[in-house]
């Protein structure tokens, strides 16, 4: 093997199941976007305009864009990608795409989409059938039962391991952990426990169906915390509402804890532009 086949990166670094996420926050120089003519700052933002198209037409990979509400922030993105590399890429690319020194980053994060292994198991997906409806199993109405059920947990694994992010207005973001405190360790709990109170915490969110959109990314090892929290709302109300009474399940009052929030507002990108003072 020659010296440069050795040091020659991988084509891919794409991740057997599911896609890479990033998260990126950036405030905007203001000064240094003055000091721009008319015509470069026309220039900078047909470069940025033209790149979020050639992002989104990436197969596989989602861009959506922000203007964030607090001064922890301007301007936010959120990348969703299978490859890596693809993933490091647009980053650079996205935060050179005004200028030099025009977008400053102010946070961003790495995860991962994943699969959870706090769900339903068919033994007992077949004893709620059998206990609620009767059917006897391997009767035909038991079958009928159970194939509905692993069509709707099909499309579940699909919608977490590829999700489709909506366009919907309200963005918040947050990282969290489970905790280790002497008290309260989330990792010496046996799975049985960990998974009924996931349970619990499950009841909650799907009591907020068609109002708030949620996708859990998995973060161990990339970054700071454990896991990346996204919700999208058509209101402020409703992402208050949800993360204030998960506040009280037992999985979240005893063993989460939390990073910053991050609020935004999707906007198309001439809306983006105006938001943000361009």
């Amino acid at each position: 093997m020659s010296q440069t086949e050795a040091s020659s990166p991988p084509a891919t670094l794409a991740p057997a199941e599911g896609w890479h996420v990033l998260h990126l926050f950036y405030h905007i120089e203001q000064s240094q976007w003055a000091l721009m003519s008319p015509s470069e700052q026309i220039a900078a933002k047909t470069s940025l305009t033209k790149l979020v198209q050639d992002v989104r037409a990436t197969p596989q990979t989602q861009l959506l864009c922000f203007s964030i509400v607090t001064p922890k922030a301007d301007l936010g993105f959120m990348l969703l990608t299978p490859d890596l590399h693809t993933a490091n890429a647009f980053e650079k690319k996205i935060t050179q795409s005004l200028g030099p020194d025009v977008l400053t980053p102010a946070y961003s994060y790495l995860s991962m989409t994943e699969w959870t292994e706090y769900v339903t198991t068919d033994e007992e997906q077949g004893a709620k059938i059998t206990a609620e409806k009767g059917f006897e199993p391997a009767s035909p109405e038991f079958e009928g039962e159970m194939a509905n059920f692993h069509k709707h947990m099909a499309k579940y694994r699909h919608d977490r391991v590829y999700p489709n992010m909506p366009d919907w207005p309200v963005f918040c973001f947050y990282p969290m952990n489970k905790c280790r405190r002497d008290t309260n360790n989330w990792y010496a709990l046996p799975f049985s426990e960990r998974r009924r109170l996931m349970g619990g915490h499950a009841i909650t969110g799907r009591k907020y169906s068609g109002r708030v959109r949620q996708l859990i990314t998995g973060s161990t090892g990339l970054d700071s915390h454990e896991w990346g929290v996204t919700l999208f709302s058509h209101t402020t109300t409703d992402i208050k509402s949800i993360v204030y009474e998960m506040r009280f399940d037992e999985v979240s009052a005893k063993y989460a804890e939390f990073g910053d929030f991050y609020i935004g507002i999707q906007l198309p990108l001439d809306e983006l532009f105006r938001r943000v003072q361009l």
